[in-house]
């Protein structure tokens, strides 16, 4: 009798139980073999993301243990049974249940639905491919799907240190709103105003008086990444008809004990979200993005798989003040 074949495995990043940044093993872990309908990647970069971080730390229900996090990945195409692409086409992809449904980006390679694919032809370093298919897909989808936004609207992002909020920050900007960024440390000012901020104000959590004092006109549109703590503070720098997009959740709070509506929701604004997902982004005008993103020298802070440890604490401590990428190879 023949020997058996021996199971083909691949470096990945694993995750066996909820905790701290050092819960993240490096280890050998199965390759997995694509079906019809799948695409195996070999992943050559993935972006961080602060949703990996909260499934780090369990905050996750429905992911279970042992798993491989990793909510996109960018990198060049293995298998393709179905034909959907070719081998060696530069992809991006994002979303779907990756990580959390089935074993996600942090890996030599992943296989993913063939629907939430996109092909990259432009000549985009790994680097910063590899910073865009989720940010990108977030910012684009809350400025124009949920907040609706114009070239004559004014924009507040609350939390524009984070890497959706300097993205934001550039598109709004190259489309011709006017954009205003919050961060908690002053010496962060240069650096919003270089992604495309106007003005900033300074979080401490209540900002409302001072937008009245510098702008009683208050703003048309606002995209909310701090989350529900400030969201009531928020709602009162929106002008009569504008619209608060709710999408992120820095400050860690998710809820809001004993929510009254009519106490935190003004006559005429509208309270809206954003949730990502494979046909979102898969509308989105990635390429163009990120052009405009290296041209405003969009800030990326790189790390190595083997430095994944490192790359999760700096995104839980906020010290990167960039969008944090990984490199596989």
């Amino acid at each position: 009798m023949a020997a058996q074949t021996a199971t083909a495995t691949m470096k990945a990043v694993v995750i066996h139980e909820a905790g701290g940044p050092h819960v993240l093993k490096i280890q050998r872990w199965p390759k997995p073999k694509p079906q019809v309908g799948q695409v195996l990647i070999r992943v050559k970069a993935f972006g961080l993301n602060r949703s990996e971080l909260y499934t780090r730390q369990g905050h996750s229900p429905t992911v279970t243990f042992p798993r491989v996090l990793g909510i996109e990945a960018v990198g060049l195409v293995e298998e393709s049974p179905g034909g959907e692409f070719n081998k060696d086409d530069i992809v991006a992809t994002c979303m779907g249940g990756m990580g959390r449904m089935f074993d996600g980006g942090y890996a030599e390679y992943t296989c993913v639905p063939a629907s939430q694919v996109m092909v990259i032809k432009k000549k985009i370093p790994w680097e910063q491919l590899g910073a865009l298919p989720e940010m990108l897909n977030t910012a684009w989808g809350s400025l124009f799907r949920s907040l609706r936004l114009r070239k004559d609207d004014h924009l507040l992002i609350r939390g524009g240190t984070t890497s959706v909020g300097l993205a934001a920050a550039v598109i709004a900007k190259n489309l011709g709103a006017t954009v205003a960024a919050t961060t908690r440390k002053p010496d962060r000012e240069a650096m919003l105003k270089a992604n495309g901020a106007d003005e900033v104000y300074i979080e401490t959590g209540s900002i409302a008086d001072e937008v009245k004092k510098r702008h009683p006109g208050k703003f048309s549109k606002v995209l909310e990444l701090v989350g529900v703590s400030t969201l009531k503070d928020t709602m009162q720098c929106v002008q009569d008809n504008g619209i608060v997009c709710l999408i992120g959740g820095t400050s860690g709070q998710w809820t809001i004990e004993n929510f009254y509506p009519q106490d935190v929701i003004p006559t005429s604004i509208c309270l809206t979200t954003f949730g990502s997902s494979p046909a979102g982004f898969l509308a989105a005008p990635i390429e163009d993005l990120a052009q405009q993103l290296m041209d405003r020298k969009f800030p990326i802070k790189i790390f190595t798989l083997d430095q994944i440890v490192e790359a999760h604490q700096a995104m839980e401590d906020n010290s990167a003040l960039a969008k944090i990428v990984v490199l596989v190879d």
